[in-house]
């Protein structure tokens, strides 16, 4: 077998196993695929295999990446995406070590997460009620925020909605996040207002399209293209519009910020780590912790700003 055959076998092998046993989402596998691929091809060029590589080729194929000036959190992603295909590769018998088992990664910079004011939400959410070509995609638009910001999923959980999840006035949405996992989070009453006048909106759509027939659509947010329901990238440019017509700098504003936004006000009001973490569906309550940081940041900048003696004297 040829050493490119070989590497296919290894990374397509692993990406299944990860699908199957982990339920690893498409975005996952496709982010190792790529890392993956990209070991594969500094190894060949060694005239070396997966099978074959030692530690100090990982370590080496790590320096290559920092002479190539890739930031900490890709080296430490890819060094991620190596020792879990090692550690499975171990697993199944094809090799009797893990030459990356005790490499220490570059670790991340530490950098706190863009969020955004009251002012600036409410402006979004006004802004959502204004931006579309027609009042159903105006209403669609509205549902799409108030979701988002009332309940903090991430983006791919938000636009891959089943409508299933939503019918019936729900007072809690069903999310399926990373691994398959499930989590319930409390809708608010705008939130929910504006879930069930846009199902009215849907029916309306999907009854026309029957009549035409055309399938069914089983997402809350549908889409004629392949996957079916809004693409993240679509809803990214929507978010863009809406920040220009709200007045909010376009570069504070993704999907994501939306989602710091969420956690941050629930913090600055009272909710604790614990409640918070369960809402955003962190595994560890220390990838929630960054948010007291935030907050710790923002209190910071008010004394500053406010307290007469932090100014300076004239």
């Amino acid at each position: 077998m040829s050493a490119s055959a070989d590497h296919l076998r290894w990374i397509s092998t692993f990406l299944d196993a990860q699908a199957a046993e982990m339920g690893a989402a498409n975005n996952t596998q496709l982010a190792y695929a790529r890392d993956l691929k990209d070991f594969a091809s500094w190894l060949s060029g060694r005239k070396c295999s997966f099978q074959a590589a030692s530690r100090d080729d990982v370590e080496a194929y790590l320096i290559f990446c920092d002479a190539q000036g890739l930031a900490k959190s890709t080296r430490a992603r890819r060094l991620s995406a190596i020792k879990q295909l090692y550690r499975f590769g171990f697993e199944e018998g094809w090799r009797s070590d893990n030459p990356a088992i005790q490499i220490t990664g570059p670790g991340r910079d530490k950098r706190l997460p863009k969020t955004l004011t009251l002012a600036e939400v409410d402006g979004l959410l006004a802004a959502s009620r204004e931006v579309g070509r027609s009042p159903s995609d105006r209403l669609r638009n509205t549902c799409l925020m108030e979701l988002l910001y009332a309940t903090g999923m991430r983006v791919s959980e938000l636009v891959s909605l089943p409508v299933a999840a939503a019918r019936g006035n729900p007072r809690m949405l069903l999310i399926r996040g990373k691994g398959n996992k499930e989590r319930m989070v409390p809708l608010s009453p705008p939130a929910r207002e504006a879930v069930q006048v846009w199902i009215k909106a849907w029916e309306q759509v999907q009854d026309e399209a029957r009549q035409k027939g055309k399938p069914a659509t089983r997402f809350l947010f549908p889409s004629r293209g392949k996957e079916g329901h809004l693409t993240r990238h679509r809803f990214y440019i929507l978010i863009k519009e809406l920040a220009v017509h709200a007045g909010v700098m376009p570069s504070k504003v993704t999907p994501h910020t939306l989602r710091h936004a969420f956690a941050t006000h629930l913090l600055e009001n009272g909710a604790d780590l614990r409640s918070i973490q369960t809402l955003l569906g962190h595994a560890d309550v220390a990838t929630t912790e960054i948010y007291t940081h935030v907050l710790e940041a923002r209190l910071q900048e008010l004394v500053l700003t406010h307290h007469p003696l932090a100014k300076d004297e004239d």
